[in-house]
């Protein structure tokens, strides 16, 4: 369910190994989708009769969405979402008498070489249904993703660190920009991930910054921040160096 950039590419890959329908109340979201039923009424879901059911609508819409579904799935339908924020969703999934998988492809169209997936990573939620955290192993390896296994609440401790931190230096980023005549490659590199970024919905960008594990994150970025600005206006050469070898520590 849900016909944009992650829901058509799961639709696509799911469809070599499995009959897959593909649902979007926009009849344009489907014009290029292939090898999968294309539908706009949800009685044509009730027709079809999934065993899984994915939810891949925007994340400010994807509680709404299953509630709108629900009615029309067989009740030995597994439920199961791909969001990148978890909030709410293990109460929803406990009251709502479905079987459920929850899982988080930890990549995007926008970024991802979808050609090449052996250097991302996948997140499949510890709670959920034994058989759907088998389907989705099995089609996450097939994917050659990095595959890990962790509750709701450490999945969302996660993606506060390995998302509100770049998505917040990239705002800070793109906030002070100004025209270059001649930008530097680096400058360059920096600018096509702030456009890659800024191409997202802004609703997701603000549920990424809104995690509740996220302010403690994006505070380290401060610290550091007034560390290297104390360092710059001292010109304090040994402290720079420390803080230079500290960097090069982290990323090796």
């Amino acid at each position: 369910m849900g016909a944009g950039k992650m829901g058509r590419f799961l639709a696509d890959a799911l469809s070599f190994n499995h009959e897959v329908c593909l649902l979007d109340i926009d009849p344009k979201q489907l014009r290029f989708v292939y090898n999968a039923i294309r539908c706009t009424d949800p009685e044509e879901v009730r027709a079809f009769a999934p065993e899984l059911m994915i939810n891949a609508v925007t994340i400010k819409h994807t509680l709404s969405a299953f509630e709108y579904i629900m009615p029309y799935l067989p009740k030995t339908c597994i439920l199961s979402d791909i969001a990148s924020v978890k909030t709410g969703l293990k109460p929803f999934y406990e009251a709502s008498g479905f079987r459920f998988v929850s899982t988080h492809p930890m990549f995007g169209p926008t970024f991802a070489s979808l050609n090449d997936l052996s250097t991302q990573s996948a997140i499949i939620i510890k709670e959920s249904d034994h058989l759907g955290k088998a389907f989705f192993k099995d089609f996450y390896q097939s994917l050659k993703l990095n595959i890990f296994e962790y509750t709701f609440e450490k999945h969302d401790q996660t993606t506060a660190y390995s998302l509100s931190i770049p998505f917040a230096s990239t705002l800070v980023f793109g906030s002070v920009m100004r025209h270059q005549e001649a930008p530097g490659t680096t400058f360059k590199k920096h600018m096509a991930i702030a456009k890659g970024l800024m191409s997202e919905e802004d609703y997701l960008l603000q549920e990424i910054l809104f995690n509740p594990f996220a302010p403690e994150q994006i505070e380290k970025i401060r610290e550091k921040l007034g560390e290297l600005l104390e360092i710059i206006q001292t010109k304090d050469a040994t402290k720079m160096q420390a803080f230079l070898t500290s960097v090069r520590k982290n990323i090796e």
